[in-house]
C-alpha cells in the first residue's frame, strides 16, 4: 500500500522509475572515436551473433550462418529456418544456435543435429544469448515469451517484462529455470558464482543463480546493453545496441500515444531505439541532431550510437569504445574475444570490427 502512493507522488513529480532523465556518457563512459577509427574485420549485412573457435570466427546475418576462417570474407555453412538470433561455441566446439520463434539447434559435438523448441512446457520463441557450461549443457536467455527477438521494439514499447533464464541438459532436455520476469534479457555470461545478464529494458546488468532473487551488479547505463563476454585479460566485456534518448523515455510513459504509434506507424518509423539512423525520410527528427551546413555535431542526440563497454571483475565500467552521433559504426550487438583482440560486431553499419584491449594509460 505504501509503495503504491510513493509511486503516484513519484509518477506526479517525475521521479524515480517516472523520471525521463537519461544518464550522461561520462567518466570511463566519456566519449571518444575508438570504435569509428578501429580496424575493419570484414563487412557482412546484419553481421551479429559472433562467437570465436581457434581462429575462426562464427557469426550469422539473416537465418544465415557463417565462419570466417583466418580473417577471410565469412562463408555461408548453412541456412537455417529463421533469423538467427544466438550463437555460442563450446571448448571443443560445437555450436548452440538460437532461431528466432523456432528454438535452438546443435550443429557438431555429440549432440549434432539435436533441437530444443520449448522448455519446461515455455516455447523458446525468443533466443537471444546462449552459453555452454560444459559439453552436455547450455544457459539460454529467452528475451520474451510472446514475441520473437525480431520483434524486440515492440516488446521495448508494450514495456515487456516476460524474459527468462533457463538451464538446458543437452543430453536429457531437462531444462530447469533460473530467472522469470526479466525485462528483455540479451546478454549472458558465467561468472564464479552463477551468471550475469544484461537486461535491456531495465538499462542494467544482473546477477541470477537458481533459487535466488536477482541481485544488480550495474544500473542506470545510458543506452540498452546487449551481449556480454569475457574479456581477454579478465573482466567483461558489454555490448550497448543504442542509447537512451529522453524523447523516448517521455514517449514511453505515454500509453495514449504509444497505443496509437504502434498501431499506425511502421516500426522502422516510431520514435525509439535505432541500430542505424538516417535511413529513410520518414524517420522522426530531433532538431538538435539535423545537418546544420552538412555537418552533425557528435554530441547531437540521436537515435543511435555504437557503444562497447569494458567491465571490471565487480561490473564496473572503467573504459570504453565509441562511435558517436555522427559515425557509423552504430548498433553493437555482440562481442567476442579471440587471443587478445576483441571483435566487435556493428550490425547497423553491416561491419565487424578488431579492437585491441586499453591499457591502463587509455591507449589501445
Amino acid at each position: 500500500m505504501i509503495g503504491a502512493i510513493i509511486d503516484r507522488v513519484e509518477k506526479y513529480l517525475g521521479r524515480g522509475r517516472h523520471s525521463i532523465a537519461v544518464p550522461v556518457m561520462d567518466g570511463p563512459l566519456h566519449p571518444n572515436n575508438r570504435l569509428e577509427e578501429a580496424q575493419s574485420l570484414f563487412s557482412l549485412k546484419d553481421v551479429d551473433n559472433l562467437a570465436c573457435v581457434g581462429a575462426n570466427i562464427w557469426c550469422s546475418s539473416g537465418p544465415m550462418l557463417l565462419c570466417a576462417a583466418q580473417d577471410r570474407q565469412p562463408e555461408v555453412i548453412e541456412t537455417l529456418k529463421s533469423t538467427i538470433s544466438a550463437i555460442a561455441a563450446s571448448p571443443e566446439g560445437a555450436l548452440a544456435i538460437g532461431v528466432d520463434g523456432q528454438g535452438i539447434v546443435i550443429r557438431g559435438g555429440k549432440h549434432d543435429r539435436k533441437e530444443f523448441t520449448k522448455v519446461d512446457g515455455v516455447a523458446l520463441n525468443c533466443p537471444t544469448a546462449i552459453v555452454f557450461t560444459g559439453e552436455n549443457t547450455i544457459a539460454v536467455c529467452n528475451g520474451s515469451k510472446d514475441k520473437p527477438a525480431a520483434d524486440w521494439k515492440r516488446d521495448l514499447m508494450a514495456h515487456g517484462k516476460s524474459g527468462s533464464v533457463w538451464e538446458i541438459d543437452l543430453v536429457s532436455g531437462k531444462a530447469t529455470k533460473i530467472a522469470g520476469g526479466l525485462a528483455f534479457p540479451y546478454g549472458l555470461c558465467r561468472t564464479s558464482t552463477g551468471y550475469a545478464v544484461s537486461e535491456a529494458w531495465a538499462h542494467r546488468i544482473i546477477a541470477v543463480k537458481a533459487g535466488e532473487k536477482p541481485r544488480e551488479l550495474l544500473r542506470h547505463l545510458p543506452g540498452y546493453p546487449a551481449r556480454l563476454s569475457q574479456g581477454p585479460n579478465g573482466g567483461y566485456l558489454l555490448a550497448v545496441f543504442a542509447p537512451r534518448n529522453q524523447l523516448v523515455e517521455f514517449v514511453l510513459r505515454e500509453p495514449e500515444f504509444l497505443s496509437v504509434m504502434t498501431r499506425t506507424v511502421h516500426p522502422d518509423n516510431w520514435i525509439g531505439p535505432k541500430l542505424m539512423w538516417g535511413q529513410g525520410f520518414k524517420e522522426p527528427m530531433q532538431g538538435a541532431a539535423l545537418k546544420t551546413m552538412g555537418i552533425i555535431k557528435p554530441w547531437a542526440p540521436t537515435w543511435s550510437y555504437g557503444l562497447l563497454v569494458v567491465l571490471d571483475e565487480e561490473f564496473q565500467p572503467i573504459d570504453s569504445y565509441h562511435s558517436r552521433a555522427d559515425g557509423r559504426r552504430h548498433g553493437v550487438t555482440s562481442v567476442t574475444v579471440r587471443g587478445q583482440e576483441i571483435i566487435a560486431a556493428a550490425k547497423g553499419a553491416h561491419e565487424a570490427v578488431v579492437l585491441h584491449p586499453i591499457t591502463a594509460g587509455g591507449a589501445q
